[in-house]
């Protein structure tokens, strides 16, 4: 049967089969990689920096896309539109954020910018102060994760009736003097601090993290094909093989 297979015209269907089963073989492996990806948990694309005009329209509710991508704007910081948030938690540890309103260049809208975290309000208060004293600053580029607004939450009975513990989009625009025009629906936390305070925590937002039994299961079939091909080419060198058998068989029994 070696001879058999040994023959020019098996040899090339061989060539044949294992290039058949080389692209079965890619095609599974594409189908477990299709798989894999899914069950990560990070969304990796939302790492990527783009410019924040191209993820959201101001005034539009924010997208699955636009919630939690990083994204850079260019624009300036309102000295009168300062704003201490409560019990915000960084790194597992209750304080305050300071937060600014960004006119930005391109369409003149607001955008809420979360500054800075510190675990004490005496710190946080003197920051703002340090910051709506100085002048309207040139605009400059501003690169940090865009988050959705938040819900606003009525204060605690035992808490200032005028704090905030919510970065409400709804609730700022009321309290910001003079605000006109349009506003983003949430609000970018920057990636660096002004001296006084931490980088306030950003996390890239995570997929459901199930696997895809469809793509694996295509895989596992790229993989039996690519064996059926083999178990062809093995079937025809056997079925000449048995029919020169028999054609030899004939012969020497027509001789006899």
């Amino acid at each position: 049967m070696i001879k058999t297979a040994l023959r020019p015209k098996w040899v090339l269907f061989l060539l044949f089969v294992m290039a058949l089963a080389a692209a079965f073989a890619w095609l599974g492996q594409w189908q477990l990689e299709r798989a894999i990806e899914a069950a990560q948990p990070v969304d990796t694309e939302s790492e990527i920096v783009v410019p924040l005009e191209g993820l959201l329209v101001p005034g539009m509710a924010s997208t699955d896309k636009s919630g939690g991508h990083m994204a850079e704007i260019t624009g300036y910081l309102d000295p009168q539109a300062y704003t201490l948030l409560t019990g915000r938690l960084n790194q597992g540890q209750a304080g305050y954020w300071v937060v600014g309103r960004m006119i930005t260049s391109v369409d003149q809208a607001s955008l809420p910018v979360a500054l800075g975290w510190t675990e004490s309000q005496d710190e946080a208060a003197a920051v703002l102060a340090e910051l709506a004293a100085e002048p309207v600053a040139d605009p400059t580029l501003w690169t940090g994760r865009f988050m959705p607004t938040e819900a606003p939450e009525l204060p605690g009975t035992n808490d200032d009736p005028l704090s905030e513990s919510t970065l409400s989009v709804a609730s700022l625009v009321n309290q910001w003097p003079g605000y006109t025009g349009t506003v983003y629906s949430g609000y970018l936390i920057n990636d660096t601090a002004p001296a006084g305070l931490e980088v306030i925590d950003s996390f890239a937002p995570k997929n459901e993290g199930s696997v895809n039994w469809l793509n694996i299961f295509y895989a596992l079939e790229w993989i039996v094909f690519a064996g059926f091909a083999f178990y062809i080419w093995w079937r025809l060198v056997k079925d000449d093989y048995e029919r020169q058998q028999d054609e030899l068989e004939l012969a020497a029994s027509e001789v006899n």
